[in-house]
């Protein structure tokens, strides 16, 4: 058997990678922020619509974006924790 998966055909690593790492931290604010946004405009139109005869699936959808932005929220304030780490 000859390849990568052979025994005796380990890669050693460049020794660079700590120094050229790029950090998954702005991408997941970037998501966590447009997850926020919208988790938040979409509960309020749920909760329009529920107010306005829209029944109970408004709200229970308006519940859900809610809980979907509070988690982005709290996933953007353990980010910036990071950051400043």
């Amino acid at each position: 058997m000859d390849g990568p998966g052979a025994p005796g055909h380990h890669r050693q690593p460049a020794g660079d990678e700590p120094l050229t790492a790029r950090s998954p931290l702005r991408l997941r604010a970037v998501l966590s922020t447009v997850a926020l946004l919208a988790g938040a405009v979409a509960a309020v139109l749920f909760a329009v619509a529920g107010s306005h005869g829209g029944g109970p699936g408004a709200w229970t959808a308006a519940a859900i974006c809610a809980v979907i932005a509070l988690v982005a929220l709290i996933d953007i304030v353990v980010i910036a924790r990071r950051a400043r780490d």
